[in-house]
């Protein structure tokens, strides 16, 4: 299973960004979907995720900010990015959980600028 992570960009302070990831490969099942982001010097944190339910989670910096989605039979999963700040800059990955088993992306940088 391969995810590809796509819609990163560079964007003014304020701006928007769309992220996308959709999978390939073999069928899989998957359970929680994510988005995690690494910022220059630090560790990987995890942004925003979303439950086989619908029930979703917010690192406390992006709430209001930050939708979380999926488009459950293409098993795509979005991050609708608004009122961007300089410290939302990093390398944005998607990452699916079940079970035992889970699948990272290669990323797609975000950049914002003041």
């Amino acid at each position: 299973v391969q995810l590809q992570a796509s819609g990163g960009g560079l964007v003014q302070a304020g701006g928007s960004l769309r992220l996308s990831c959709a999978p390939s490969g073999r069928p899989f099942s998957v359970s929680v979907m994510a988005w995690h982001r690494q910022a220059p010097g630090k560790e990987r944190e995890l942004v925003a995720r979303i439950f086989g339910t619908g029930s979703t989670d917010y690192e406390d910096s992006v709430k209001g900010r930050f939708t979380i989605s999926r488009d459950i039979r293409r098993k795509t999963l979005y991050l609708q990015m608004n009122n961007l700040k300089p410290e939302d800059t990093g390398v944005y990955y998607c990452h699916y959980i079940h079970a035992r088993s889970d699948y990272w992306g290669k990323g797609t940088q975000v950049t914002v600028s003041s």
